[in-house]
């Protein structure tokens, strides 16, 4: 092999690490591309034993940016009611009005063909802070809309997926 020949293969070898690298480095932006923004939840599909529960959340507002994740929900289709009184209200009354209210923020990694798992680092449910607290989705894109179906938790598999639809809002 002559002296032209040697260079002529070595370019070859190092633009083709270079293409490689480049589309490997585009594919992971537009997973990460999938997620990025402000969405609002629009459906909940929880099956059950003899059927399946869709519920349309109130409102709702979940923000994907780099790594991080954060998300605000409240899970009844009406109103929660105003307390007069926190202080002295009852342990019903607490419950009507914090119990639909869902908040966390963590960290989010795609992964694989279209999974992406989330660990919380603040939430209202001390559960999802724990050592090791993730859940495990597969995701889906379609113009503005994403769905994601949970598909395991630190637990182990779930087993009654719940199918969330969110919609971009910016």
């Amino acid at each position: 092999m002559t002296k032209h020949s040697k260079v002529l293969a070595s370019l070859a070898v190092v633009s083709a690490t270079l293409l490689l690298a480049t589309v490997a480095a585009l594919t992971a932006n537009d997973s990460r591309a999938a997620f990025e923004g402000v969405w609002r939840t629009v459906d909940v599909v929880v099956p059950g034993p003899t059927h399946q529960q869709t519920f349309r959340p109130g409102a709702t507002l979940a923000i994907f940016h780099g790594r991080h994740y954060s998300r605000v929900e409240v899970h009844a289709e009406g109103a929660r009611p105003v307390l007069k009184d926190p202080a002295a209200a009852s342990a019903d009354e607490l419950r009507a009005a914090w119990g639909p209210f869902v908040g966390e923020a963590g960290t989010f990694e795609l992964s694989g063909k279209n999974v992406v798992t989330m660990q919380a680092i603040v939430a209202k449910n001390p559960a999802a802070m724990i050592n090791g607290a993730t859940s495990v989705y597969t995701y889906e894109r379609n113009g503005d809309t994403l769905t994601l179906t949970q598909v395991r938790t630190h637990l182990g598999p779930s087993p009654a997926p719940v199918t969330i639809k969110l919609v971009r809002v910016e």
